[in-house]
């Protein structure tokens, strides 16, 4: 089984939490319905680390590199892809990170996003599609 490592992050600032709104597919970037999510991405050779890995993720998805990571969650967000896909599976490790810096900042340097915004905790699963991020969700809520 060929597994895809990626990193994600809940980024909280007070009592908000960041999410990107993401309308291009990552893999063929072609146009797709825009969905709001947390930043995620693959690993990289580069990375030195999944820290690492996550902070260039922000910095690519938010255009800022002003975060603090404050721990990483026991529960990944994991799913399998499509058969003609070259991954059969992804296993996503997420942080929990605070944002500290100024929210006119954000801009996303990534293609793939057009918007980064803050929400409620009370509207974050309204606007979360996918069901597996909904599943980490339940897990992780009463920790965050």
């Amino acid at each position: 089984m060929k597994i895809r490592k990626a990193v994600g992050a809940v980024v909280f600032q007070k009592n908000e939490y960041l999410l990107i709104h993401k309308v291009k597919n990552s893999n063929n970037n072609e146009d797709i319905i825009g969905h709001w999510d947390f930043p995620k991405g693959g690993v990289e050779e580069l990375d030195k680390d999944l820290e690492s890995a996550i902070l260039r993720e922000l910095k690519e998805e938010t255009g800022s590199t002003n975060y603090r990571i404050i721990n990483r969650f026991e529960t990944k967000i994991c799913f399998s892809f499509p058969k003609a896909h070259e991954y059969d599976r992804q296993e996503t490790v997420m942080f929990y990170v605070e944002y500290l810096g100024n929210r006119e900042e954000l801009k996303p340097e990534d293609k793939e996003i057009d918007i980064v915004r803050f929400f409620d905790k009370d509207e974050l699963m309204g606007v979360l599609c996918h069901e597996e991020t909904h599943k980490f969700l339940n897990e992780v809520f009463n920790k965050i």
